[in-house]
Order: structure tokens, then sequence, then C-alpha cells
């Protein structure tokens, strides 16, 4: 286990999570940000990425899983990313669209601010969110971060306008 909260505790992602990513990544509504569904093999190389990111930095990535069930629901944690020009410690969640609206991804975000804070002692952290998906942006405001810039990704063909979020230690 690597953070845990009231009612979640993170951990690395294995192999034998692939189901439960499936559910997550290969669902139209929760990915619609990423222009739809992941394939197999995109769920699969998302998986061997998070662990290759453990590998590397020590963190990425991490399984949620619901404590009262033992049930995966989700991915919250952190990773590097693109932004102006330079190299950016990112807060990123995706979960279960059944686990939707229960507070779930703002509590993950929260310990995994904390996290970068008090562990990595990061002294900013970002979120980096498409423009139309504005359930990760009031987690990100909820998680106490400010808009600070915006910029458009390239990402299968699209054009995407993300809004950049971040919060200081």
């Amino acid at each position: 286990m690597i953070i845990e909260t009231e009612r979640l505790y993170l951990r690395e992602l294995q192999p034998s999570d692939l189901g439960s990513l499936s559910k997550i990544l290969q669902d139209d509504q929760t990915m619609y940000a990423y222009e739809g569904a992941f394939s197999d093999q995109e769920v699969q190389d998302w998986l061997e990425k998070q662990i290759g990111n453990y590998r590397r930095d020590g963190f990425g990535l991490w399984a949620v899983i619901l404590k009262e069930t033992e049930e995966m629901i989700g991915q919250c944690g952190l990773t590097w990313q693109d932004f102006a020009g330079r190299r950016v410690l990112e807060i990123g969640y995706l979960f279960q669209r059944v686990f939707w609206h229960h507070g779930y991804a703002s509590e993950a975000a929260i310990a995994c601010k904390h996290y970068a804070f008090e562990q990595l002692k990061a002294t900013e952290v970002f979120s980096i969110i498409r423009d139309t998906n504005l359930a990760s942006q009031k987690v990100a405001e909820r998680n106490g971060m400010t808009r600070c810039g915006e910029f458009v990704k390239h990402y299968r063909g699209v054009q995407m306008p993300h809004y950049v979020y971040s919060i200081r230690s």
C-alpha cells in the first residue's frame, strides 16, 4: 500500500489488475476525454507503462481500492507531463463510471497531493484536464488547485484543448 485514506487505499498496479483496468479504459463514456475506449493492446500498454513508471520514478498511476469491498474502482497517482516547455508533476485520475459522484476521485487526488508535497518534496503539482471534462475540473478545484494555463494536445488525430490547474506547497 502506498497511500491510505478513510475509504480507499492506493497501491501499485499489477498484471492481475488488467481486468479491472479494462473496465475503466474500455468504457467509451469514461474515456471520452481520450476520444474513446482503448483496445485490448492499448490497455496492456497502459498497464506496462505504469509499471515502468514505478521502476523509473518510484510512482505512477496507482490502483485505487475501495476498502469496503477490496475492489479496484479506479486509478489515481502522479506522472511526469510536459507543459509550457517543462516537465511537471501531474495528479491524474480515472474511475469506473459506476463509482463517479461519490467523492472517491477527490479523496484520492487530495491524498496524492499530500504524498507529492510530503514524500516527494514537490513544490508544485498540476492537473491537466480536457476543457470539456467539467467533473475532473471540479476535482482539481476541490484539491485546492486553480487554473494557471491552457494548451492544445494533439491525440488520435484530434486537437483537444486542455486546462492546466496547479497548487503550490
